[in-house]
């Protein structure tokens, strides 16, 4: 997804949700519009268009898709989680539009009053380069833990499978070598399994099938309930196409039924889902669409 130039990604102050007891905060890295075939190239433009409900948040009128990478703060009692942390700065890419960024996430972040220190737990949804990038920063030539007083959650099943993919890889384009191994040698670093409960009012939850140990993070908080997406969706567009799988799919065959099953589950319910890559206003709740479904917002 190639990134628009600031001026023109400019959405205002954060977006928010109240769940119960738990607020979430989406803080962007950048939004783009088109440029994002490589990663649903059935998402034709001549499709796009006929899934008229997409325009013109998640789409604009031409069938071009309308995306984001941002990380999602989420203050449950006692507790302050960033969830993904996008790509980074100063980071070496093998996509040329994501190499070497200089955004104002940082300073984004601190501006919506999350200060670097304040974060006591990061959660990656899995381990791709778009969702550790903030995990680390580049500090006199050396990348260091941005968040030196969080604990950083990584699924067990998706470590172990990334650690044996960056064996041989060039540590100055990895993602594993300076957004992960970073943080694991500080010792910040907790293995969970898939199902793990970080506070009464955040768990992990399995959404197998775009890397091998993905999940995403369920929020109940007095009786209302919130789902954040990670990748096993990238756009609403999956919603009316459940079987447009990404190339980048570990097991696309899961990835489709992952989307089936949890879709199913979210129809006409009160849940409220949080796409990690759906542009603004990002949330919304799944409704039945025929044999397919839609994203209501």
């Amino acid at each position: 997804m190639r990134p628009l130039p600031r001026t023109e990604t400019e959405a205002g102050p954060p977006l928010t949700w109240q769940i119960g007891d738990v607020k979430i905060t989406r803080i962007v890295e950048f939004e783009t519009t088109g440029g994002t075939r490589f990663l649903l190239p059935e998402a034709t433009y001549d499709a796009i268009r006929e899934i008229e409900w997409l325009t013109p948040h998640f789409a604009d009128a031409g069938g071009k898709l309308k995306m984001s990478i941002h990380a999602l703060v989420v203050e449950a009692p006692g507790r302050r989680i960033i969830v993904d942390t996008c790509i980074g700065n100063d980071k070496t890419r093998e996509m040329e539009p994501w190499s070497h960024l200089q955004t104002s996430f940082l300073t984004d972040l601190v501006a919506a009053g999350f200060g670097r220190g304040s974060i006591d737990t990061v959660v990656c949804t899995h381990l791709h380069v778009d969702h550790v990038g903030w995990n680390t920063m580049l500090v006199d030539g050396a990348w260091i833990p941005t968040f030196p007083n969080a604990r950083y959650l990584i699924g067990r099943t998706e470590y172990e499978y990334w650690r044996g993919e960056a064996v041989g890889e060039d540590p100055a384009t990895s993602p594993f070598h300076d957004s992960v191994k970073p943080v694991w040698d500080a010792g910040l670093v907790d293995l969970v399994e898939t199902d793990h409960r970080i506070c009464d009012e955040v768990s992990l939850e399995p959404t197998l099938g775009h890397t091998p140990g993905h999940v995403s993070i369920r929020i109940r908080s007095k009786g209302q309930e919130a789902l954040i997406t990670g990748d096993f969706t990238h756009h609403p567009c999956q919603l009316a196409h459940p079987e447009w799988a990404p190339p980048v799919d570990y097991d696309q065959a899961a990835s489709i039924a992952t989307r089936r099953r949890v879709y199913g589950q979210l129809a006409g319910s009160d849940v409220l889902v949080i796409g990690t890559h759906f542009a603004a206003p990002c949330a919304g709740h799944v409704v039945a669409d025929g044999e397919v479904w839609r994203l209501k917002v």
